[in-house]
């Protein structure tokens, strides 16, 4: 499929990549801690340092077990009078499980803002124009702004700009970014931006058998100066002394195949496919946890019908400092 193809999803691409699309994603979790101790709390909790945060920033972290796997990632935005916390719906009940047995004794309360708050997000290089505004060169940087009239938050993100705002007044707001300039896209169109950019997704690429460096996260997740949080101990340790046995790689595949087919380097079994989409830019594509010996320039084997994949490091578009906004 050549990115000048007439299909929905060709056309759709092209508006994430040359212009700006449009998804809502309110059905993203959400909840928000206030108190004197909210960052305090937060901070032992998870693997950034919340307590560096000031208002109108943010930071990408985890939530682990003790013996340092995965139980689920989010976003954590200092919105001022909030922490406001971004995560997959289906990791939503075991964070807040976490906050509301382990927040007894200190100045924290926890509200749902799943229903309350909607999440669309402007993914494209047009991203900032279309919300009106240019946002500061730093992933989840966040501004209050109004949008036709209502309020909403504005969130940097390495693709585009989020925009939260009260759940009621989603559809409106939608609607007026269309206006701007805007096009509606699916989920599948905004999967292939976050393949190519090798995003891992959590229940899709990782899950709680995967430690954050496995995944490539140490970067932007994990902060190696701040004080003690939960599954430390094994992340710091993998970090300073060991190599992890998987890292998360892309694959060029010889042909479209569905998530979850084995991978193998010879006769060795090194991982299963997690992600693959077609991208109009690259073909079929896929993300998966590879065994360390299967390196980038590697072929391995996909599934039992003699199809293959060329082994690459995660991200397959070139990595750009975060476009300036307009202006």
């Amino acid at each position: 499929m050549a990115a000048t193809d007439t299909t929905p999803l060709s056309a759709e691409y092209l508006a994430l990549t040359d212009g700006c699309g449009l998804l809502d994603r309110s059905e993203r979790g959400k909840l928000a801690l206030t108190g004197s101790e909210a960052k305090a709390f937060l901070a032992g909790q998870v693997t950034n340092d919340i307590e560096a945060l000031s208002p109108g920033s943010g930071c990408y972290a985890a939530f682990l077990t003790p013996k340092g796997k995965m139980l689920g990632d989010l976003r954590v935005l200092d919105l001022g009078d909030e922490l406001f916390l971004d995560t997959e719906r289906i990791t939503l009940q075991a964070l807040f499980d976490m906050i509301r047995r382990f927040k007894i004794g200190y100045d924290v309360a926890l509200a749902k803002r799943t229903l309350e708050r909607g999440l669309l997000s402007l993914i494209g290089p047009t991203a900032q124009e279309t919300a009106g505004l240019a946002l500061a060169d730093t992933e989840h940087a966040n501004v209050r702004v109004e949008i036709a009239g209502m309020q909403t938050v504005l969130v940097r993100t390495d693709v585009g700009v989020d925009v939260i705002c009260n759940g009621a007044d989603t559809p409106a707001i939608a609607q007026a970014l269309l206006t701007a300039g805007a096009r509606p896209v699916e989920e599948a169109a905004a999967e292939i931006i976050r393949v190519e950019h090798g995003r891992p997704r959590y229940g899709i690429d990782l899950d709680d058998t995967v430690i954050p460096q496995e995944a490539g996260l140490n970067e932007r997740a994990v902060s190696f100066t701040k004080g003690c949080y939960v599954g430390q101990e094994t992340v710091a340790r993998l970090h300073y002394r060991g190599k992890p046995n998987r890292h998360l790689r892309a694959l060029r595949l010889s042909e479209p195949v569905a998530p979850g087919a084995d991978l193998h380097l010879g006769e060795r079994l090194v991982g299963r496919l997690s992600s693959s989409v077609i991208s109009p830019r690259h073909g079929p594509i896929g993300l998966a946890l590879v065994r360390r010996e299967a390196e980038p320039g590697a072929t391995v084997s996909v599934g039992e019908h003699g199809m293959s994949a060329e082994v690459l490091e995660p991200r397959l578009q070139p990595k750009q400092p975060l476009a300036p906004g307009p202006g």
